[in-house]
């Protein structure tokens, strides 16, 4: 390419029709999974304080609250559930009856065009607050399997759409493909959390999840987050095991992980922008530091830039509404 005076690359910046015929980069809110938080009761509403605009929603209020969604075109949500009681073994986690199995339930028959996700853990309904089984301060891998195949089923038969198991405990894929397909559900993808750190930017989402641990921390079984080649080891192994979508977890702080593993798979990828994301653009916000749509839309663009499909946003209604502006 010929230097300076020949090319001028502020050619193609000096209006906004020529910058967008231009543009490498486009965010879509058909690319957008929503994070809903459900809990039990009726005419529930509770405010998350670290995360302004995020609720606790009883069944009655996500209904609504997802019919929004659907209005706004976002074509997929993400369920958390937050149970009435807890238990050493998490039981509350795979009950037929379970708050994320009722609420599955109700989305797809008042919304059968929406992707229902539903998050596959235990630490929402342990009272240990962790993501498996526990045996003298240990987290057990193999015992946490079964409990994790029987939830990822449990929502499967309520009508989930799509499974995302996020415990990060090794050859969890594995279990719930088999699992699955052994009852019938061959048909039904995997979203797995592959390269999920033990980040300090969870903090909010536990405060909405009540899925803070008890004692320690996740470190035995979320990545470092100093490592790299591991996320692409972790990667590899889920893709083995029968996992359909990939996820990297955080995302903007990872955006080094999410370009490396868009580069060496050929396989969906989605990204999830946590709750501390979500919380420090709000409160920069708040406090009029931040132009908030402006870096949110920078935010979201850069993590479609490195190689983003999907996106797990707490924005995705807000976002609708400033790209259709």
């Amino acid at each position: 390419m010929s230097g300076f005076p020949i090319y001028r690359p502020r050619r193609l910046r000096q209006n906004e029709v020529i910058r967008s015929m231009v543009r490498e980069t486009e965010l879509n809110f058909k690319d957008l999974i929503y994070p809903l938080f459900v809990i039990h009761g009726k005419d529930v509403k509770t405010p998350v304080p670290s995360l302004p605009g995020v609720f606790q929603l009883s069944i009655d209020k996500l209904e609504k609250e997802v019919g929004e969604v659907v209005a706004a075109g976002i074509p997929a949500v993400i369920l958390f559930g937050i149970p009435a009681e807890k238990d050493e073994v998490a039981s509350g986690a795979y009950d037929p009856n379970g708050i994320v199995q009722e609420a599955v339930r109700t989305l797809k028959r008042a919304y059968p065009e929406l992707l229902v996700i539903t998050d596959v853990c235990l630490c929402e309904y342990t009272s240990h607050g962790h993501c498996g089984v526990i045996d003298n301060g240990q987290v057990l891998n193999d015992p946490t399997l079964e409990l994790l195949a029987k939830t990822a089923l449990s929502h499967v038969e309520a009508g989930a759409d799509i499974v995302a198991p996020s415990d990060m405990m090794d050859g969890r894929v594995a279990a719930i493909r088999k699992v699955l397909d052994d009852n019938g559900f061959s048909h039904t993808p995997i979203m797995s959390y592959s390269a999920k750190y033990a980040s300090a930017f969870y903090g909010p989402f536990r405060d909405a999840a009540g899925s803070a641990p008890q004692f320690g921390d996740r470190k035995s079984y979320q990545m470092d987050p100093a490592n790299t080649d591991e996320a692409l080891r972790e990667v590899e192994l889920d893709l083995q095991e029968g996992a359909d979508m990939i996820m990297v977890k955080p995302a903007m702080p990872y955006l080094d992980i999410v370009r490396r593993v868009k580069d060496n798979f050929n396989a969906p990828l989605v990204a999830y922008q946590v709750s501390g994301e979500y919380a420090m653009l709000k409160a920069a916000a708040a406090n009029g530091w931040l132009d908030e749509e402006k870096v949110v839309l920078e935010a979201l663009t850069s993590i479609k830039r490195a190689g983003a499909d999907l996106i797990i946003t707490y924005y995705a209604k807000e976002l609708v509404r400033w790209l259709i502006k």
